[in-house]
């Protein structure tokens, strides 16, 4: 008997299929298509060839948590202690996965806020909690209210993700202020901040859980060095919490994966060095100012984009096909992939929205907006 019989084969790889299937434009997938920073990538080729590719320590390698706790204090002013505070992860998802399992208990409650990321719920199911779906406002943006009427004794976690995937919405001082007041309501309740796009915002400044201290104490954050440096396929990233609850979430790491890929971490480390974080967000600012104005002269309309490498759009007044239909068609007929809006609903809320992944090349970002202004 199946724990998980609703779960399917996910859209994402549905949809990179179908754009293999039909030698379309793969703007699905959120994973870029442009070369590595060839300075990692000569670090990474020397690395080879040293005594890097056997265990790190359980959390991590030590020097590259000393660098994590750096750039936590230079980006955010907060100070985390490495060895108790920090945690490398096989990618985000490793993360996320390793703090459910660890910190929600049978019959707990978690709330997701919709649209939302597909890797929320599984592991919520596999613990016997419940996940509980709260949709966000129509314009994306936390609806308060409802939040707080689904919050109660059972509630164990609420996850946040901040900038905002699949919408690129970035919460406001006012969403944190709401937040800090629900954990003064709910003494018991916990914050899991999904960040992985922390450094990938434009016009409005990131606002993370780590620049809140009144949250410290009650927050896990997570982050993706594989989203910040274009290194998907690598699986690595970071958790921070203090130190009762990273007690709990390593226990859970410890069976799951042990430890990370070493040669990755030692060459991140090293990277951290040379790197400079903060011009991730005018790097993708310029991508996707190019592919909205290549998109302004479709029949689409644009909805605002904070943050991320997603672009989400608006094809209702082209269609009135489900999304998922209409993203199938532009595979077949255009040969463009992408993804509907609606699978990252639980009730399968349709807006007639659909998103674009803009980390790619221009070449392949011009090609695609010539195929979709046949639409």
């Amino acid at each position: 008997m199946s724990k998980l019989p609703h779960i399917g084969t996910s859209i994402f790889t549905v949809m990179s299929q179908m754009a293999t299937e039909y030698n379309a434009i793969n703007l699905s997938q959120g994973f870029p298509n442009f070369p590595v920073d060839e300075r990692l990538t000569s670090i990474l080729a020397r690395l080879t060839k040293e005594n890097v590719h056997q265990y790190t320590p359980m959390a991590g390698y030590p020097p590259l948590l000393d660098k994590i706790a750096r750039l936590t204090q230079q980006s955010y002013q907060r100070t985390v202690n490495p060895k108790t505070e920090l945690l490398i992860t096989a990618g985000a998802t490793e993360g996320i996965f390793a703090t459910l399992q660890a910190l929600v208990n049978p019959n707990e409650e978690v709330i997701i806020l919709d649209p939302s990321y597909d890797c929320y719920e599984a592991p919520i199911l596999l613990s016997s909690a419940k996940p509980v779906r709260v949709a966000l406002n129509d314009d994306f943006t936390p609806n308060w209210e409802a939040i707080n009427n689904a919050t109660n004794e059972k509630t164990k976690l609420i996850i946040t993700n901040n900038p905002h995937n699949p919408t690129g919405k970035n919460w406001t001082e006012s969403d944190f202020l709401q937040l800090e007041k629900l954990l003064e309501t709910f003494p018991n309740l916990l914050v899991l901040s999904d960040e992985v796009y922390e450094y990938i915002t434009f016009e409005t400044p990131h606002i993370s859980i780590h620049h809140r201290p009144k949250l410290w104490n009650r927050s896990i954050s997570v982050s993706s060095f594989g989203k910040s440096f274009h290194i998907t396929g690598w699986k690595i990233g970071y958790v921070i919490a203090p130190e009762y609850l990273m007690t709990e979430i390593k226990k859970v790491h410890q069976f799951l994966v042990f430890s990370v890929n070493s040669i990755a971490q030692v060459a991140i480390s090293e990277y951290l060095d040379i790197v400079d974080i903060k011009s991730l967000g005018s790097f993708y600012q310029q991508k996707r100012d190019f592919f909205r104005s290549l998109l302004k002269e479709t029949k689409l309309e644009l909805l605002p984009c904070e943050g991320t490498y997603f672009q989400v759009a608006s094809y209702a007044n082209i269609s009135n096909e489900s999304d998922l239909e209409f993203t199938k068609r532009l595979v077949t007929e255009l040969g463009v992939a992408t993804i509907p809006i609606s699978i990252f609903y639980a009730n399968g809320k349709d807006t007639k929205c659909i998103r674009f992944c803009f980390a790619k090349d221009d070449a392949t970002l011009t090609a695609a907006a010539e195929r979709l202004k046949k639409l």
